[in-house]
């Protein structure tokens, strides 16, 4: 497996490296968040080990910009800070899993499988999984979007938002409860980019649809907003 280890403490990297190559891991190290970052986004690894306290970006904004970038792979985070807020902090931000400092290297072998096999798991299912809102159809295997038979394609955040949507139809979304399940964030850096990825999903979906009108996502003033499945023609 390709692991990326993201991780200040040389003496901790190199622990961590040694042991991983010797179960026949390939592993890449990185000693700053900024560099763990790029890396990261590249796509190569197939998990991350990733230190909370780091220079040039700390694990959480890490964690964080990978996640609303649409980057799934799974993250364990490393931390000596082993309060549950910090945990909590840590799961919150996206991680998949938590392991204080110092543990066990038998205890991150396990805690590793655990997360790919859950990996694999939910890629399965995601390969498996169509939702289907109206005329309205998203293949989550293949991340492909049509509408009445017809093809539209979507940014990664656009997509997370039509997913969230999609599969609780006629459930009412607050902009936070967006906001914290797309962006990973609790408050609007934009103030309002909720509305305006909701007007690029409606207009997105209203292309080629002419001769009918199709309100799929209502606006529930001051509440927020919900997929619904009436269609009413002119």
């Amino acid at each position: 497996m390709r692991v990326l280890i993201i991780e200040d403490d040389k003496r901790v990297a190199d622990f961590l490296g040694r042991g991983l190559r010797a179960e026949n891991h390939i592993v890449q190290i990185c000693n700053t968040g900024t560099d763990g970052f790029e890396q990261a986004k590249s796509g190569d690894a197939e998990l991350v080990l990733l230190d909370v306290m780091l220079p040039g970006m700390n694990g959480i904004d890490v964690c964080q910009n990978l996640r609303s970038l649409g980057i799934h792979v799974p993250i364990l985070m490393l931390s000596a800070m082993t309060t549950v807020d910090n945990r909590v902090a840590g799961l919150r931000c996206g991680a998949d899993d938590y392991l204080a400092k110092p543990f066990a290297f038998e205890e991150l072998l396990a805690r590793m499988d655990a997360l790919m096999r859950r990996g694999q798991i939910r890629q399965q299912n995601l390969e498996n999984e169509i939702l289907e809102v109206g005329d309205i159809r998203f293949d989550l295997g293949t991340m492909r979007v049509t509408h009445a038979g017809k093809a539209v394609s979507f940014t990664a955040k656009e997509l997370a938002l039509l997913e969230l949507l999609m599969r609780n139809p006629h459930r009412l979304y607050s902009r936070e409860r967006i906001l914290s399940n797309v962006w990973g964030v609790q408050e609007d850096p934009l103030t309002n980019i909720v509305d305006v990825y909701i007007g690029r999903l409606r207009s997105k979906l209203a292309e080629n649809h002419q001769d009918t009108c199709v309100e799929v996502i209502e606006t529930v003033r001051g509440l927020g907003y919900k997929m619904t499945t009436h269609q009413h023609t002119h």
